[in-house]
């Protein structure tokens, strides 16, 4: 073995230019192939953002407007939902596959405290809300059934929200003080937990913060939570809900999701006259449905990503392949001498197979590890930047790098390849008469 590498080594020296610019050719293709992945990440890790904290197995239906006539009625016909369909969705009739149902009403409001203010609404809602849309308290408490009992005028914030309330425009540097910001009047560090038991203005009502949540950037940020009973009485709502939340079980597949959807909402759309096939009369948010569809497009991304990549190695296997021919025509009257003192056609393949796995593994190598530098700088500048998009900063890219093993496995693909580049002039070394590679100069 150590003579086949000594031999290797020669066959490299000899030709330095043109085996390190074969080499480059497999580094940089291997090496695009990891930013690629690691970019394709950190897009989808940007997407996901958020939604990797929502349960899905959790439906949410509003009303909207009918599109066809029905029942002698026009189209065009809005249709608000009401607490006799939420009754309907508890019933027997969904009994084997609705587990919690839970409704709100929201309305348009200003919250201010003091000087501070931020233009918003205030949703009237239940404690189960929080298991829904997996709401993370941070300090506090969120609402719970005495507060719906006994109509309480308490309100759950945002912790973004509660900055802003309390007039923290100067952002405290650095993470020596997490939580806390710097009041610009006071001169003093405040923290977003001092205005718990505080009251602030909703509209016309004062309300007492009782819970400080942590912003999700998946959910409307300049919502604020109460009670629905409080919210229902205040405004004046009656009967009628905004949405009917619920969470589900047993329907595991696009189709059994699909057949549920359509027996919801002819059941919903017969009670308001519309007809029951109308999608419009009746919008239905199935976040399992859309976990499966954003599962879908990553799969898609990630593929693309690899088929690009693949075809970037192609350009290096194609040039270890190109360089391994030379070798062999340059190589005949050697490897004719050798079969002429007795090396078997296998003895000549390992040495031609042999120095086409050593280039394209050493070269395979350093394009993963400088890939992988490349994806960490990526995630160290890229990463850390985000975009204003309606007064939201949504981050551009997120974790965008790539697992050791994910690289180790394009690696050995890569190596693969080489040794199946190597193949055919191998074959063709192998083959050489010794007669006639003795006449060749």
């Amino acid at each position: 073995m150590r003579d086949v590498f000594t031999e290797i080594w020669e066959s490299i020296r000899r030709n330095k230019l043109r085996t390190c610019l074969t080499g480059f050719a497999v580094s940089w293709g291997i090496f695009m192939l990891i930013v690629l992945l690691g970019a394709g990440n950190g897009l989808m890790n940007a997407f996901l953002t958020g939604g990797e904290g929502i349960s899905t197995n959790v439906m949410q239906v509003g009303g909207g407007r009918t599109s066809k006539p029905y029942d002698g009625l026009k189209e065009g016909r809005r249709i608000d939902l009401d607490e006799r369909d939420v009754a309907l969705t508890e019933s027997e009739l969904f009994g084997n596959h609705v587990d919690q149902v839970i409704s709100s009403v929201s309305t348009s409001a200003t919250v201010s405290y003091g000087k501070k203010h931020f233009s918003g609404s205030i949703e009237g809602s239940f404690p189960a809300r929080r298991d829904m849309d997996k709401i993370e308290i941070l300090h506090g408490r969120f609402l719970n059934e005495k507060d719906i009992r006994e109509n309480r005028k308490v309100v759950v914030l945002a912790e973004d929200q509660a900055e802003t309330l309390l007039g923290n425009e100067v952002r405290d540097s650095g993470a020596r003080f997490p939580g806390m910001k710097l009041d610009v009047n006071s001169g003093k560090k405040v923290q977003v937990q001092d205005l718990l038991g505080k009251y602030v203005r909703v509209g016309d009502f004062s309300y007492r913060v009782v819970g400080i949540a942590k912003a999700n950037d998946a959910s409307n940020s300049n919502t604020v939570y109460a009670p629905y009973s409080t919210v229902r009485v205040i405004y004046g709502k009656g009967r009628v809900v905004d949405d009917i939340t619920f969470t589900f079980h047993g329907l595991n597949s696009e189709k059994e999701n699909d057949a549920f959807e359509e027996q919801y909402r002819a059941a919903v759309n017969l009670r308001h006259r519309a007809a029951p096939d109308d999608r419009r009369a009746l919008w239905i948010w199935n976040r399992f449905m859309q976990n499966l569809q954003m599962n879908k497009g990553r799969n898609i991304l990630r593929t693309a990503l690899w088929i690009i990549g693949l075809f970037t190695l192609l350009g290096g296997i194609v040039g270890v392949s190109n360089i391994m021919l030379i070798t062999v025509k340059e190589r005949t009257h050697e490897f004719g001498i050798r079969k002429a003192i007795g090396a078997s056609p296998w003895a000549i393949m390992k040495l031609i197979l042999a120095e086409s796995v050593t280039i394209t593994a050493f070269f395979g190598y350093v394009g993963m590890f400088l890939g992988m530098i490349a994806c960490q700088i990526l995630d160290k500048t890229v990463g850390q930047s985000s975009v204003s998009i309606m007064d939201e900063q949504i981050a551009m890219f997120v974790n965008p790098t790539v697992g050791l093993d994910v690289a180790l496995e394009a690696t050995l693909v890569l190596i693969v390849a080489g040794t199946i580049a190597g193949l055919f002039p191998a074959r063709r070394a192998a083959q050489v008469r010794p007669i006639e590679a003795l006449r060749a100069e």
